[in-house]
């Protein structure tokens, strides 16, 4: 698997805690987006950790064009 599989047309929203980590799901594939469930098996893609710096809503990149990983920047609406 050479690109990943775009799991959405939009960021998604999660309220964060300052200090957790948090595992990013880079092939798409994850049931749990926008995070890891272990789907990314036997594909070439493993998880991308984000530590909260702040407790605040993080936009996380659903459909895994954005050049900000783990967070949106706006690629889904140029893809």
């Amino acid at each position: 698997m050479s690109n990943p599989v775009r799991a959405g047309d939009g960021p998604i929203a999660v309220e964060v805690e300052a200090g957790k980590s948090y595992w990013w799901c880079s092939c798409g594939r994850s049931a749990k987006q926008p995070f890891c469930d272990g789907s990314h098996k036997d594909t070439g893609f493993t998880p991308l950790k984000y530590d909260a710096p702040e407790t605040r809503t993080a936009y996380f990149c659903a459909c895994k064009a954005t050049a900000n990983k783990p967070l949106c920047d706006g690629s889904h609406s140029r893809t």
